[in-house]
């Protein structure tokens, strides 16, 4: 296998279309969080603290998938250099690591959306539970 300086270039535009969704994410649970914030200011509710742990550990998570898709980008660009100055082997070292943490962001983002699921879940149980005890 031929090993360039197209080769690193080829995660360029997937690091990037990750970082998009990433960032809507982000915004997206930063919406809910303030959402959460003002509903609990207004009616505080001891419901709302399952809700705020599990949208504390989705942020980290979401920090961790962006440091992983930004570092495996870093990664992409230090392996250019280094195959620009015909370093071979450090550049093919650099870009399996630079694959290892696209992988690990690709795993933390599949781990969110099993914790968004889960969130949405409890949401849709209560409103079954609420609906059963209005009906009776």
């Amino acid at each position: 296998m031929e090993f360039d300086l197209t080769t690193p270039a080829l995660l360029f535009p997937a690091i990037s279309l990750l970082m998009l969704a990433y960032t809507n994410r982000f915004l997206a649970l930063a919406s809910v969080i303030r959402s959460l914030h003002a509903d609990y200011k207004a009616t505080p509710s001891p419901s709302y603290l399952a809700q705020i742990e599990n949208l504390r550990r989705r942020i980290r998570l979401t920090r961790n998938m962006q440091f992983s898709g930004v570092f495996s980008l870093l990664l992409c660009i230090v392996c250019m250099a280094l195959l620009f100055y015909e370093l071979l082997l450090p550049a093919e070292i650099v870009f399996s690591i630079a694959i290892l943490f696209m992988i690990a962001s690709l795993v933390l983002s599949l781990m969110e959306i099993q914790m968004s699921v889960g969130a949405l879940d409890l949401h849709l149980h209560d409103i079954e539970h609420t609906e059963k005890i209005s009906k009776t």
